[in-house]
């Protein structure tokens, strides 16, 4: 019983730490101008202002529409390619394949500062400069790796004897990806695709490189360029208003899809 309490004790004092900042920019964000460095757990006339300021002083909704084409896009794109490469490493005996899962680990290894002016040459290479498509590229870097390494994983997991059922039916390695095994890697595509689209929403130092104007900016650029009437007085209401408008998207994109993982896990489980 007391062991019991103290585990309850612990894991209440964990949420309201991971929490409280959340909460506190909440209340901050619904607080009238004047009241902002009040300290205080409830603000007293609150107030939708911020909100609307936010949304009319600068192009925050189709910086919000950028961030949501940017993230879907790595999202697709990175489970389609690390489908067919996790059923290349995990189901396939090549020689070189060990290394190659290695240098595929060593690539996500490098900070991305390290390889950011590189990518710049490149994107402006190509034209790509301003444009929401360097994003897409360039956050495919650190979100591939991840999702070949995770589908590799649970591909290799997966029993052969689907496979060889398959293959004796005259199944095609297109059709044993697509319909046979794709149907089962339910749980850690939703894991993997989660985490990567929650990292390119986050990602802040290549959207600020390659995007110049508000229009092709995502939202962590808008949030962080947000400014007053001098450099020495910050909106701080606006900031937490647009970072509030940020963040609950991605908790209920969370709190959904946790459902959905362990019915995933549920119907994924094979019996015998």
């Amino acid at each position: 019983m007391i062991a019991r309490a103290a585990l309850v004790v612990l894991w209440l004092a964990l949420a309201l730490f991971l929490l409280f900042p959340f909460y506190y920019a909440l209340v901050t964000s619904l607080r009238p101008g004047g009241e902002i460095f009040r300290v205080d757990f409830w603000p007293d006339g609150a107030t939708l202002a911020s909100y609307r300021a936010v949304m009319t002083e600068q192009p925050f909704g189709r910086n919000i529409l950028n961030s949501i084409l940017v993230a879907c896009s790595v999202v697709i794109l990175s489970l389609g390619l690390a489908t067919f490469a996790a059923y290349s490493l995990g189901r396939k005996r090549f020689a070189g394949r060990r290394l190659l899962l290695y240098t595929v680990l060593g690539v996500s290894m490098f900070p991305q500062v390290a390889v950011l002016s590189g990518l710049f040459e490149i994107v402006r290479m190509f034209g790509l400069y301003n444009n929401l498509l360097s994003l897409v590229f360039s956050y495919m870097i650190f979100t591939l790796p991840f999702t070949v390494w995770v589908l590799t994983a649970f591909m290799r997991d997966l029993p052969v004897e689907i496979e060889e059922a398959a293959i004796m039916d005259g199944a095609t390695p297109w059709t044993i990806v697509t319909r046979v095994l794709l149907p089962l890697m339910g749980p850690a595509m939703i894991t993997t695709g989660l985490l990567a689209f929650i990292a390119a929403w986050n990602e802040f130092l290549f959207a600020l490189s390659f995007t110049l104007t508000n229009t092709q900016r995502t939202v962590p650029v808008a949030i962080a360029l947000i400014s007053g009437a001098s450099q020495y007085e910050l909106p701080w209401g606006n900031i937490m208003a647009a970072s509030v408008i940020v963040t609950v998207p991605l908790i209920l994109l969370v709190l959904y899809f946790q459902k959905r993982l362990v019915a995933g896990l549920t119907a994924g489980a094979v019996k015998g």
